[in-house]
């Protein structure tokens, strides 16, 4: 029984859950309508996208690979390694003040328009649902009557996609290559990865066909960051009170009381996440804008301006003015650029090799019986080259010293670094108080890098030459 005054939606806790607790399926009606459209064209687009991204190269690399196994993060011709943890901090902190950015000032559209989740879900899975179930009628009953064959026939289409977007999904972890290889061969030659495979398309099913939109209910957090979020001027979607109330389904004649809206029910039904938009601002919203296209269509009809739901501000349906340019505004966008100049400046310094000079492991230096000081010395190169490249180590100032390698030059492979150890070996004379830079040379793949380097030495030392 419902507390006396509260509606059914008013008293749920979930708009997924029933009043006693058993999940309530959702079968939103569509709205056709110039937001859907719009929506509609740019899921199409964005889908193919996503599907194309994985097969196009740049420079010879892949458009978006996301090796976490290797390490190896390429973006649109860029590969960033490990010891780039000042660009990758840079560019995953101006993808959070981007989407800070985007929701003080649209709310969410990403939600709405472009989220993979609502994309399938909206335009592929609930599509594919109304084929074998019909169009929904009131309360989100299947317009046709359910048997064996239909369900078994939708889930095998569910599959069949989700098999798609699974592998697809992959490409951007492994490589088209290798993500080739994993469908053409046996899965007994590779347990592992038709094990992925299978994780990966079971997850797609359990997410499209079962848990659907309480992914962005329940599992989501962006929906809940709403309140630090938006403010009273963000775009959302919203019910203009003012106008609509009191609600009611008589007819609209002059010196009538009644409000705009006749309480069709149709923002409801055409939900895709079960809420009434004429409740307030929720954070289940996803401003899709199928309540604006149901809403208008009911307007036209009784011939009442359009608009009762419409995209807008809080402040503005309240009637107050409301104001684009703001302080979080302004911060957001200043922060915004500032991570993109130091994101640039860092990203244009990038060069082909990182070398690192370490002190060796052990005691710092070895007096030689011919009189001479022995400094172990690690090098550390990173190769950033597609190709193996080999570095030459040399002295580059006038010290008198001589190297000794354990590997000259230094084959280090595409994309990975390698650390070598080496003997500094000079004459006692060249320190003084204990101490002497020297610099030291290391070349290949077309560079040329020079790093200064402190020998230590006896404090008082004799200045013999070596035998």
């Amino acid at each position: 029984m419902l507390t006396a005054g509260l509606s059914e939606s008013q008293e749920r806790v979930l708009p997924t859950l029933n009043v006693d607790g058993t999940r309530r399926w959702l079968r939103p009606r569509v709205s056709p309508g110039r937001f859907l459209t719009s929506r509609r064209i740019l899921a199409w687009v964005l889908i193919a996208i996503f599907t194309l991204l994985p097969y196009l190269r740049i420079r010879g690399k892949p458009s978006i690979l996301l090796d976490i196994v290797h390490r190896r993060f390429t973006f649109f011709g860029t590969t960033f390694l490990p010891t780039d943890t000042v660009l990758l901090a840079l560019l995953l902190m101006g993808i959070v003040v981007a989407i800070f950015f985007v929701t003080a000032v649209f709310g969410r559209v990403w939600c709405g328009y472009a989220c993979p989740q609502t994309v399938y879900m909206e335009f592929i899975y609930r599509p594919i649902e109304r084929l074998f179930e019909g169009p929904p009628g009131r309360g989100g009953v299947p317009g046709r009557r359910q048997t064996a064959v239909r369900t078994a026939a939708k889930y095998g289409v569910y599959l069949v996609v989700s098999i798609f977007l699974a592998h697809t999904f992959l490409g951007y972890f492994v490589g088209i290559d290798a993500l080739r290889e994993w469908i053409f061969r046996s899965p007994f030659e590779q347990p592992t990865s038709f094990l992925v495979m299978a994780t990966t398309t079971a997850l797609m099913l359990f997410d499209f066909a079962y848990f659907r939109e309480q992914t962005c209910i329940v599992a989501c957090p962006y929906g809940r960051l709403q309140s630090v979020l938006v403010d009273r001027d963000s775009l959302i979607v919203s019910y203009d009170p003012r106008r609509g109330e009191p609600r009611g389904k008589g007819k609209r004649h002059p010196g009538s009381t009644l409000g705009d809206c006749v309480d069709c029910g149709l923002c409801v039904d055409t939900c895709p996440t079960g809420i009434d938009i004429r409740d307030g601002l929720k954070m289940e919203c996803i401003g899709c804008a199928q309540c604006i296209d149901a809403c208008d269509s009911v307007m036209e009809k009784i011939g009442r301006p359009l608009g009762l739901v419409r995209y807008g501000s809080q402040a503005r349906i309240a009637g107050e003015p409301g104001h684009v340019a703001r302080p979080r505004i302004f911060i957001y966008s200043a922060v915004l650029l500032l991570l993109a100049g130091l994101f640039g400046f860092a990203l244009s310094r990038q060069t082909g090799a990182d070398v690192t000079l370490l002190r060796g492991l052990g005691v710092p230096f070895v007096e030689l019986p011919d009189g001479g000081i022995s400094n172990p010395v690690r090098v550390k190169i990173m190769n950033r080259h597609d190709e193996d490249v080999s570095f030459r180590v040399e002295v580059a100032d006038d010290v008198p010293a001589r190297l000794v390698l354990d590997e000259d030059p230094v084959s280090v492979p595409a994309g990975t670094s390698v650390t070598k150890g080496m003997l500094v070996v000079t004459p006692a004379s060249v320190f003084s108080g204990g101490k002497r830079d020297i610099l030291l040379r290391v070349s290949g793949g077309g560079e040329t890098k020079e790093l200064k380097y402190r020998l230590l030495g006896p404090a008082t030392a004799e200045a013999k030459e070596p035998r």
